[in-house]
């Protein structure tokens, strides 16, 4: 689904990622764990080009988005993408924030939209929200509903950025369960999160990052029980 090869991003000097050539495959949930500043957000946010890299290539579906003359915005209607912030329009109701992009896109009409978006409230418990504006709603369903807004494109793939890093300790949990639903039914993941009971769960393979690099690699289970590397050990005793 996702091929990068060779990637590098710096800031000015800063050399934030350092080299990673990785793949991820369909249907696979891929967990990046790692410690503050080791690039996790920046190298997820390359994947679909909010980064621009300095060097190297990101090819999606066969697609090469480093290439200056792929459309990226045609190539991000397949790629949902959800942030620490859950970045709702806050002036816009739950209704008008799902069904939006659907619509100006041209992807389905009005009406058909408006079914896609009550059928995914529906999955999440928020069906009477509809009406209600962002400002109205908790943290835990403000995500749910940044979810929903990238699932109404009919993603092949979804990206997360520490999606429940800025949530209640209560509010996790619902986040993270309707998390699993889509990994359960087979939907591509590549997952930013501090969560590793999430990670040891769900996830199918576990990057760890450290400085810009991606140290170690492997199924979570292995990583946690039996980390290779001294700096994932290191990190890992003191999360765990």
């Amino acid at each position: 689904m996702i091929y990068v090869n060779h990637l590098y991003k710096s800031f000015g000097d800063h050399e934030v990622l350092h080299d990673i050539t990785e793949h991820i495959e369909p249907g696979e949930k891929v967990v990046i764990i790692g410690p503050s500043g080791s690039g996790k957000s920046t190298f997820l946010r390359c994947l679909n080009l909010l980064e621009h890299p300095t060097k190297g290539q990101v090819i999606f579906d066969g697609i090469d988005l480093t290439d200056p003359k792929t459309d990226i915005n045609k190539v991000r209607q397949h790629m949902g993408m959800v942030f620490q912030h859950f970045n709702l329009f806050p002036h816009k109701t739950i209704m008008d924030n799902i069904t939006l992009a659907p619509v100006r896109l041209k992807l389905m009409k009005p009406e058909e939209a408006r079914e896609e978006a009550l059928k995914l409230l529906r999955r999440v418990n928020l069906e009477e929200k509809a009406d209600a504006y962002p400002g109205q709603l908790s943290g835990g369903q403000k995500q749910r509903i940044a979810i929903v807004r990238s699932l109404a494109m009919k993603p092949k793939m979804m990206l997360f950025d520490e999606p429940t890093s800025a949530l209640d300790p209560e509010m996790v949990g619902e986040v993270l369960e309707f998390m699993k639903q889509l990994a359960e039914e087979g939907m591509t993941m590549a997952v930013v999160t501090h969560e590793m009971g999430f990670a040891r769960e769900v996830g199918t393979r576990l990057f760890f990052m450290d400085e810009g690099r991606i140290l170690e690699q492997g199924h979570p289970k292995e990583v946690f029980d039996d980390p290779k590397e001294d700096r994932t050990r290191e990190f890992l005793s003191k999360v765990l």
